[in-house]
């Protein structure tokens, strides 16, 4: 298959391209694992395609509040990644294959907003920021429906700021893959603190099968000043259905709507449970 026609431009910095896009308008290319396989089915023709590949936005940093990943840094980066939280870089891990993780791009990945996508759901557990070239976005705020964020059309991702995890915080990601895809049929990601075998703090989120990556506030409510046993991870993961709307859960020839919402208590236990072990 092959992409409809399309003018290319190259961008030498940030400034450029999104002079480029406002002259022209098209796209912003980063990886291309994401724009370019639409582009090949004819879902999306924008024209013009501006190449921001060899901006200066790749690498992962630390600092005293937090971890800044740049726009372009590769999935393979955060998958290899010590300096990030244990859910991002195992859900980093698991995205496609060895070609698509060294190629795809964290920015690239989220401006997609792809509601099979791992990163929404992890970066919303993590309560990550999503910086611009004239703002920040809270991750709560920035996806906002089907393959749609809250960024303008000459808007381009700079940078996707983290928090570090505290003493006794422990993260993690567990997803029901596509077999073919590897893409997220469900995803879930749990980011919880203890506190004398108490769960002081928690954030969860589930994505796959929702349009976007969705808060699970019913699981967090039902953790929250718990003891975390058996008896109170199972029934916090049960109250992950108060956090799905019936109407809006996906389905296709992969996994049936009601199977996606039967599997949604499995994997937010899983991922609980992960991520209080390595609190």
């Amino acid at each position: 298959m092959y992409p409809p026609k399309f003018d290319y431009y190259r961008a030498g910095s940030t400034d450029e391209a999104v002079s480029l896009v406002k002259e022209h308008g098209g796209k912003f290319l980063a990886g291309g694992h994401s724009l370019i396989p639409v582009m090949n089915l004819r879902l999306a023709d924008p024209g013009s395609l501006v190449d921001i590949g060899r901006l200066d936005l790749k690498g992962i940093s630390s600092d005293g509040s937090g971890v800044k990943i740049g726009a372009l840094t590769t999935h393979a980066m955060v998958a290899a990644s010590d300096a990030v939280p244990a859910a991002l870089s195992e859900a980093a891990g698991m995205i496609g294959d060895p070609q698509v993780r060294n190629r795809g791009t964290v920015g690239g990945n989220i401006a997609h907003a792809d509601p099979a996508s791992d990163l929404p759901t992890v970066l919303l557990a993590l309560k990550a920021t999503i910086n611009t070239n004239g703002r920040s976005i809270n991750a709560d705020d920035f996806f906002v429906d089907l393959f749609t964020t809250a960024l303008d059309e000459s808007e381009i991702i700079t940078s996707v700021s983290v928090p570090h995890e505290g003493a006794n915080t422990g993260s993690a990601y567990t997803k029901l893959f596509n077999p073919a895809s590897r893409y997220a049929m469900v995803g879930a990601a749990a980011q919880v603190t203890i506190e004398n075998g108490v769960c002081s703090a928690a954030s969860v989120a589930v994505g796959g099968l929702t349009p976007k990556a969705t808060r699970a506030s019913s699981v967090e409510a039902a953790l929250v000043g718990k003891p975390l046993n058996s008896d109170t991870l199972a029934a916090a993961a049960a109250a992950v259905a108060n956090d799905l709307d019936p109407d809006d859960i996906l389905g296709d020839i992969h996994a049936s709507t009601e199977y996606r919402q039967q599997m949604a208590p499995v994997f937010v236990r899983r991922a609980l449970e992960a991520a209080v072990s390595r609190a």
